[in-house]
């Protein structure tokens, strides 16, 4: 979890494949007219994301249900959006939030991005909602700027101490 651009689908693609289980890309729940008002400049809110987190939802509860695990990359930018992941999932879910105080450094990312529909215009949108993980939730905090093989060691690390 994280806001664009900071490597939230390269990280989770990595823990999927050691994982040996299923990767969701978040970006590919959303509907048309969300990428649409997004490619437009205009921010998602409330309305659109509460459809789009339950289908993720129901993605990894699918997957996790048939391979064991399953991982999402989903900007899950609100503690309400987390814990809408949990309980539309129906398990646990455990996050690895991806954090940079570096603006320049994400709005350089996401200008370098081809093809994607997210403008560098809703980075500051996007940190503006951003709700850390408070200390009572589930997930390890990464710097979004360390090596993504680093980044997948720790966090590999991480899950196996949660889930035993």
């Amino acid at each position: 979890m994280g806001v664009s651009g900071t490597g939230k689908s390269t990280l989770g693609a990595a823990l999927a494949g050691r994982l040996g289980c299923d990767f969701l890309e978040g970006d590919a729940f959303h509907t048309p007219h969300s990428v649409e008002k997004m490619r437009a400049g205009h921010p998602l809110d409330d309305n659109d994301r509460w459809p789009w987190l339950d289908r993720i939802a129901e993605e990894l509860q699918k997957s996790a249900e048939t391979k064991g695990a399953a991982v999402a990359a989903c900007s899950a930018l609100k503690r309400a959006y987390r814990e809408r992941l949990s309980r539309a999932s129906g398990m646990p879910l455990l996050f690895v939030f991806l954090a940079t105080g570096d603006r320049t450094e994400l709005a350089r990312r996401l200008g370098g991005r081809s093809g994607h529909y997210m403008p560098t215009s809703l980075l500051a949108s996007q940190l503006d909602t951003l709700e850390p993980p408070a200390a009572d939730e589930c997930a390890l905090t990464l710097d979004a700027e360390l090596p993504s093989g680093q980044q997948c060691a720790v966090a590999l690390d991480w899950l196996r101490r949660q889930t035993g």
